[in-house]
């Protein structure tokens, strides 16, 4: 090294809206550091979720870097390796776990090697699969085309095809790469002295491929190193399979080839660029078009269907329909059937079939109300609404029972059997945890204990070096790992060993109340918070959502009179003009001192509150009124704010 450092490594994090992920990040951190004389800066890119007030509380010996605006990937990096002072530079993604000898490692391998200018590491997704990002290679124009176009994803292991991401290399042996990932990079401070920093013309994705090349291209090499393991729960920052990704992700892609491309090459890689943009973009918006509409359309064509059918049987029986008026009718019952049977819970899963019933029936006293209130001569026939509403109720029985047996999945009609929990730990950390899973899990068959020591505790099932023996005979469906008892290398090697794709794993962090996890890198982690299920039901959401709606409406057309009663009329126009276009809610969370409104499940802020309910003020009750609101949501509870509290909707 040619500069007296202080430390010997500096972690660098940059984090937005990852509280509970990048505590657990830290937590690991913090126990890899115990060796290792090092420092850790966690820039925050301002995250509206309590991530900085929790690294205040929780972590006051890491240097904090709060930014007032989102600075992107690049320039949030560099403003840590600008104060960093350190032989080596560390940047972690916060969705990471690293292994109690992770820096030790890493620090001694590049200490042994001195043409290394940067390392990765073996990672594994939340299942302990196997990243393949890993180890990449550089993407020329072909590697691009092979990637873009599939043929990489049909001969992974191939030299040629499979360059992006090195498949030809075995991911157990360490080897010399050209890219590195972002998620765990680690640098010499001569190199980037040399190369220089992140490109900050790459606001997120990109800027990790740019930086590996110029190591490279300085004189340096990129190794892959395998001998020690993080998780990586990969994309809870963003969506991946959104379009917006797919045009940040490749537009990255071409500042990279007009920067260090020849033109004649730069031109043909943008060109690939571009094409697999908009193909990769028309695939996700058709994908979603497909999944999302594809079975409501259907329902409606064959709803629709069998109400003109219907029409023929009156028919037979000398009963004659208007034709122009069957044309509006058929679709418009279709419709609201429908959508009563959307509201009512008809498409979430699992199915129901008393959603149905309920939706059906709803949907029937909406078209009969109707229906009476039509002109005499426009009112066809009352028993053609009922003949209707049971040809609805039955063509969704019998069309779910066959998607049953014809595609499964989701569809799946036999409800899934309560969870089989394993909880790895001490006897009062299961204690703990297992009232969290019990709070806010409501499918538990049995909770079982794995102690930690050699000779099993009282109560427990067995032991740490049997879980692969326990998960097999009692058939666990999820693991939970108490980190405070738990090693990360004890965590990430069962994880692995583990490779049941029927287990689910997740780590519970000391004085927390939440148990993080992910099921695949395909999905954001999953996440128990203690009291926190309610609200966030797609049933609720709806719910809530038309309940904002009506009361919105109501209030529009009583507004002569509500606008004579308010002081503050501007205000309450506004008000009411938000919740109609859906930018707030009739009631949301009050924002407490202590900021816990930031842990609760993120919901649209609200013109009244929980506290409304209240006779008078107490503050102290902000935080629970909140978390009970949360966890026991249903309409009543907003009516019941909204009656107590109307007199506020101007403020």
């Amino acid at each position: 090294m040619n500069k007296n450092h202080s430390f010997k490594i500096s972690v660098i994090i940059v984090n937005y809206n990852v509280e509970f992920f990048l505590e657990q990040c830290l937590n690991s951190v913090q126990k890899a550091l115990e060796k290792v004389n090092g420092q850790v800066f966690v820039v925050d890119n301002n995250s509206i979720d309590g991530s900085v007030e929790m690294v205040e509380r929780k972590f006051p010996q890491f240097n904090l870097i709060a930014n007032k605006d989102n600075k992107g990937f690049s320039k949030a990096n560099n403003q840590g390796i600008l104060l960093s002072d350190a032989d080596y530079i560390l940047l972690l993604n916060p969705d990471t776990v690293v292994e109690e000898d992770t820096f030790i490692k890493i620090i001694a391998f590049m200490d042994e090697h001195p043409e290394a200018g940067g390392l990765g590491v073996r990672m594994l997704d939340g299942k302990g699969k196997f990243l393949p990002e890993s180890k990449r290679g550089l993407p020329t124009p072909k590697v691009a085309f092979y990637k873009i176009f599939g043929l990489s994803q049909l001969f992974p292991k191939s030299k040629k095809f499979g360059q992006y991401h090195a498949g030809n290399l075995s991911e157990f042996e360490t080897n010399e790469i050209d890219i590195l990932s972002g998620a765990f990079m680690l640098m010499k401070s001569d190199a980037l002295d040399k190369v220089g920093l992140l490109d900050e013309a790459f606001f997120m994705y990109g800027e990790d491929i740019d930086l590996s090349y110029r190591i490279q291209k300085g004189g340096y090499k990129n190794y892959y190193f395998p001998e020690t393991r993080i998780i990586h729960y990969k994309g809870e920052s963003t969506k991946k399979s959104s379009v917006n990704y797919v045009f940040v992700f490749y537009r990255a892609m071409i500042i990279f080839a007009e920067k260090h491309f020849s033109q004649k090459n730069a031109k043909l890689f943008s060109f690939l660029i571009n094409a697999a943009i908009y193909f990769r973009a028309f695939l996700a918006l058709s994908t979603r078009f497909v999944k999302g509409a594809f079975l409501p359309i259907i329902d409606f064509a064959i709803l629709a269907i069998g109400l003109w059918a219907l029409t023929n049987q009156w028919r037979i029986s000398n009963i004659d329909f208007p034709s122009n008026l069957l044309d509006v009718a058929i679709p418009i019952y279709s419709i609201i059937w429908m959508l009563s049977i959307l509201f009512n819970g008809g498409y979430d899963f699992p199915v129901k079939f008393f959603n149905f019933f309920k939706g059906t029936l709803i949907g029937t006293l909406i078209i009969l109300v109707f229906y009476a209130l039509l002109p005499k001569d426009l009112q066809f026939s009352r028993l053609y609404i009922l003949s209707g509403a049971f040809w609805v109720f039955i063509y969704h029985t019998f069309s779910r029972i066959f998607l049953h047996f014809a595609v499964g999945g989701k569809f799946n009609l036999i409800q899934k059997k309560n969870k089989k929990f394993a909880i790895v730990g001490h006897k009062n950390e299961f204690e703990r945890v297992s009232d969290i899973l019990r709070q806010t899990n409501d499918k538990i068959e049995i909770i079982e204990h794995v102690s930690i020591h050699e000779i099993k505790e009282i109560g427990a099932v067995g032991t740490l070096n049997q879980l692969d023996q326990i998960s097999y005979i009692h058939e666990i469906n999820e693991i939970i790992f108490c980190a405070k008892d738990t090693t990360a290398q004890a965590i990430i090697h069962w994880m692995s060993v583990i490779e049941s794709t029927n287990i689910d794993f997740k780590i519970a962090q000391p004085d927390s109340l939440s148990l993080i996890g992910s099921n695949s890198i395909e999905t954001a982690g999953d996440l128990y918070v203690l009291n926190l299920n309610s609200i966030t039901k797609s049933q609720n959401i709806r719910s809530k959502r038309t309940f904002d709606l009506i009361i919105a409406v109501l209030i529009v057309l009583g507004s002569p009179l509500f606008l004579f009663i308010f002081k503050n009329k501007k205000q309450f126009l506004r008000n009411i003009f938000s919740v109609l276009v859906g930018k707030i809610s009739i009631v949301g969370y009050l924002t407490s001192k202590t900021n816990s409104s930031n842990q609760l499940p993120r919901i649209k802020g609200g013109i009244l509150y929980p506290t409304d309910s209240l006779a008078f003020k107490d503050e102290s009750l902000t935080d629970k009124l909140n978390l009970i609101y949360a966890r026991d949501y249903s309409i009543q509870k907003d009516l019941s704010i909204l009656l107590k509290a109307w007199k506020k909707l101007d403020r």
